[in-house]
């Protein structure tokens, strides 16, 4: 527990919505777009999504900003639960946001031991659903100042709001990461880059 405890406290100070066709509720996300006209900072923009070229694990594996993701993901064991059907919205931390947090840290949960505390990390940057960029931003939008809840995997919220056009999100720390590449897509799923680890408790 001390291990456990020490671990969220040494990333915390650094710092992917199961949905068919549904409106957004403001407490959570649920529609799934492709294609979106949307209205953001009094621009009206339209956004069509490419093609996806295989699932988030697979993509990921395919750009080198997420290689120590992806490399987090094999050996928390969750590979396959995110190479399956989904749909997720992953928000993926990059290289950069990971070399954030202090190198013993990294091996300690990349060993056997830390690896239910990097599950737990992990699955706090994924939603069920697939939730695009315009869709999210809409939905801060509707939130207000209070910014929109959204409930991860883990279980555990995180608050996202707007800082100009850019999405931040807030942990359960006060950590808070900006949303630094949008509308990744995947055959199962969207990632958006962010560029801090994000931490549950």
């Amino acid at each position: 527990m001390r291990t456990r405890t020490a671990l969220f406290a040494g990333l915390g100070a650094l710092a992917l919505t199961a949905c068919g066709s549904a409106n957004d509720t403001g407490t959570g996300t649920t529609t799934t777009t492709t294609t979106a006209d949307t209205t953001v900072a009094g621009t009206t923009a339209t956004a069509t999504a490419p093609a996806a070229s295989g699932n988030v694990v697979q993509v990921a594996q395919g750009n080198p900003d997420f290689s120590t993701l992806v490399t987090a993901v094999q050996s928390a064991g969750l590979g396959e639960t995110l190479s399956g059907p989904g749909p997720f919205t992953v928000f993926a931390p990059t290289n950069a946001a990971f070399n954030g947090v202090p190198q013993a840290t990294r091996d300690q949960l990349l060993s056997p031991a830390g690896r239910e505390d990097l599950r737990s990390i992990l699955t706090y940057h994924v939603v069920p659903g697939t939730t695009d960029a315009a869709t999210l931003t809409q939905a801060v939008q509707a939130a207000g100042s209070g910014g929109h809840r959204l409930t991860t995997v883990n279980g555990a919220t995180l608050t996202a709001t707007l800082d100009g056009n850019t999405v931040v999100l807030t942990d359960a720390a006060g950590n808070r990461a900006r949303v630094v590449q949008t509308d990744v897509n995947a055959s199962n799923g969207v990632i958006h880059a962010i560029d801090r680890v994000l931490m549950p408790r």
